[in-house]
């Protein structure tokens, strides 16, 4: 099964993919874990030691230069648009709790886009990670899914986009929404969070009313305390708890 969480920053996607691959992993699957935000987290949600250590697959600039034959810190110039991918994965993640976590990393540009080693690098490894690699892939997004090209995203069982009860995260739900179908997901859902009351709910229900909800978690202040301490959001309230489990449930029973 693979992956990708997306919402707007401090929605709680990094949580709940956090939450996810726990449930994966401790139903005896293979998961690698993916962080494809640029303002990385998902180590420290995954309790990895020193995640500052990290460094992210974009800015190995020998790998990139040495995939793509190119040279470090030339712009413009030939470059291979096919780069070997499949070892990288296994050579390039840390191991946390039995998880292989991969830290991608984002690229600078300025304008529409950027067509540079780096960026030809990422998405190839991104389409390897979702057609060719056979354990469990939870890919933490930002919300532009910037990582995902077309023939990419039609191949990912499940796109969720994390929302709160506010205005400001269902605009941004529903431009990830858009984006989505653009490049061909179809098989999108929907986690409601931060939800304190069943008003909170019917919100969401009613601004995004045309797409299935996995399942609604409620605000615990557990998750802030983890997230200021840099500690991975494990040990939070039994509400919080049952909800991911409900969520998992429903993600590997869906189709």
């Amino acid at each position: 099964m693979k992956i990708a969480v997306s919402g707007k920053g401090g929605v709680g996607k990094t949580t709940l993919a956090a939450l996810l691959i726990k449930y994966f992993r401790d139903q005896g699957k293979k998961v690698l874990a993916i962080d494809a935000d640029p303002d990385a987290n998902l180590a420290v949600a995954l309790g990895v030691p020193h995640p500052e250590e990290i460094t992210p697959i974009s800015e190995m600039k020998q790998l990139v230069a040495e995939r793509t034959e190119s040279t470090p810190g030339k712009m413009g110039g030939f470059f291979k648009l096919n780069p070997k991918v499949d070892d990288i994965p296994d050579t390039f993640s840390t191991t946390i709790d039995g998880v292989k976590l991969m830290v991608l990393g984002g690229v600078k540009k300025g304008g529409s886009g950027c067509i540079c080693p780096e960026s030809v690098l990422l998405r190839t490894l991104v389409t390897h990670l979702v057609l060719f690699r056979n354990e469990v892939v939870v890919m933490d997004m930002e919300a532009g899914i910037e990582h995902l090209g077309r023939g990419t995203a039609r191949s990912v069982d499940k796109l969720i986009v994390v929302v709160e009860p506010g205005r400001r995260s269902i605009e941004t739900a529903q431009h990830v929404l858009h984006l989505a179908k653009d490049i061909g997901i179809e098989r999108i859902v929907l986690v409601g969070n931060k939800v304190r009351s069943q008003q909170d709910r019917e919100f969401l229900e009613t601004n995004l009313s045309s797409l299935k909800f996995l399942g609604f978690m409620p605000f615990d202040e557990k998750v802030i305390e983890a997230d200021l301490k840099g500690q991975a959001p494990y040990d939070l309230g039994p509400a919080t708890m049952a909800a991911a489990k409900e969520i998992g449930d429903n993600l590997t029973k869906i189709q």
